[in-house]
């Protein structure tokens, strides 16, 4: 089981948004508070122009309550956004063109493969 620290960054899933803060899902054990001034050091208008429900992201522990499991967060002084891990798939001009040219290749080797292997 994971121990947490006061300082430490954690990643979490928002699991819900209010008017003074978002909650934080961390590893499905500890549940978090970024509370509304931990969120950026400027105004917040609102809080879903910076996280959304379902969204990963990381989060600075500020306090943790071990017999609670609860945490207060800050994502304030820190990059929060995850990058994906996955980027965009890109075009290339060639498209299917490439399995085009192979296929016939890769069907003549396993036909001779197959008339091998009966022998």
């Amino acid at each position: 089981m994971n121990t947490y620290n006061t300082g430490d960054i954690v990643e979490g899933v928002v699991s819900g948004i209010s008017k003074y803060g978002a909650f934080v899902n961390i590893n499905n054990t500890y549940s978090g508070l970024i509370h509304i001034s931990e969120i950026s050091n400027h105004f917040v208008k609102s809080i879903l122009d910076y996280v959304s429900i379902g969204e990963n992201i990381l989060c600075e522990i500020l306090e943790v309550n071990e017999e609670t499991k609860q945490m207060k967060l800050s994502i304030k002084n820190i990059n929060y956004k995850l990058i994906p891990r996955y980027g965009k798939i890109k075009d290339t001009k060639n498209g299917f063109k490439v399995l085009q040219m192979k296929l016939p290749i890769w069907i003549r080797e396993k036909l001779k493969e197959i008339k091998e292997n009966e022998k």
